[in-house]
């Protein structure tokens, strides 16, 4: 068992886990750009763009102006994206763009929170379209994810109805522990950001993961662990009998639930005024 995940019956307690970079080496959206090239929905520039944006992601060099244009950029660029086809082709790319990516650090995390009787949830900037079949790979029993506004025509419009960053992450742990009964005290969160501070603060038990330097300053200063994902990992390799969803139930597990409605895909979903709940 990996050291510092206790096991507790009473009362019920939960692992929240950031995605990018915490549980998959990449940017989870950012990955598909290729795969959305290839399915009509973004031109060659705009693929270009999208791997620059995933190397300054990596890098850790993007200061706030950055990230605020890109937001935007990304926002505008799945306007009028038909939601059905994004779903379709996530699922069909899924395993081969995410599978080898997941680190086996948190896969065996996971593993350990489940069988200690925690419920694990994926709570990510990422739009649901694509954070709940990931979630589904990797066994989580609940995602909180950005959502975009869907118009009658079955497309995104560019708004965002909700905004999974920063303080509304904490706010949503908040609200799943008063509806589930999860002792916040009890509970563990791991983020490789700063901007996951208040997540991380929300619960009793908070891990840096691959964190950034203002993160690992945080991190030290708190006295909390400080966790080096590194090993990148197919799960059939960590586990040859795993059984794989077939794909049109991914497809349909992108579908489930009043959230992925009306979800988003952007992962840097600008945040309008008056549209984050």
């Amino acid at each position: 068992m990996l050291r510092g995940v206790e096991n507790h019956s009473l009362p019920r307690t939960a692992a929240f886990f950031d995605l990018d970079k915490t549980v998959i080496a990449k940017s989870s959206t950012l990955t598909f750009s290729k795969s959305f090239y290839q399915g009509g929905l973004i031109n060659r520039r705009a693929v270009l763009r999208t791997a620059y944006a995933q190397f300054v992601f990596l890098a850790g060099g993007a200061d706030h102006d950055q990230m605020e244009r890109m937001r935007a950029y990304l926002s505008a660029l799945c306007r009028g994206w038909n939601v059905q086809q994004v779903k379709e082709i996530v699922a069909e790319t899924l395993h081969d763009l995410i599978d080898p990516i997941i680190y086996d650090e948190a896969a065996s995390l996971i593993e350990e929170h489940h069988a200690a009787g925690r419920d694990v949830v994926i709570v990510s900037t990422s739009g649901a379209e694509v954070v709940e079949p990931i979630g589904e790979l990797l066994g989580a029993d609940r995602v909180v994810a950005t959502r975009m506004v869907v118009g009658e025509d079955g497309c995104f419009t560019g708004e965002v109805e909700y905004y999974a960053y920063g303080p509304t992450k904490a706010e949503a742990i908040r609200e799943l522990a008063a509806s589930e009964g999860y002792d916040l005290r009890r509970c563990y969160a791991y983020s490789d950001s700063v901007t996951d501070l208040p997540m991380l603060e929300s619960v009793g038990n908070p891990h840096a993961v691959n964190p950034d330097r203002a993160l690992r300053r945080e991190a030290v200063a708190r006295g909390w662990p400080i966790l080096d994902f590194h090993r990148p990992v197919r799960l059939k390799q960590r586990l040859p009998g795993l059984s794989v969803p077939p794909r049109p139930a991914l497809v349909a597990a992108a579908a489930v639930g009043a959230a992925a409605a009306t979800a988003g895909l952007v992962w840097y979903a600008s945040r309008r005024r008056g549209t984050v709940a």
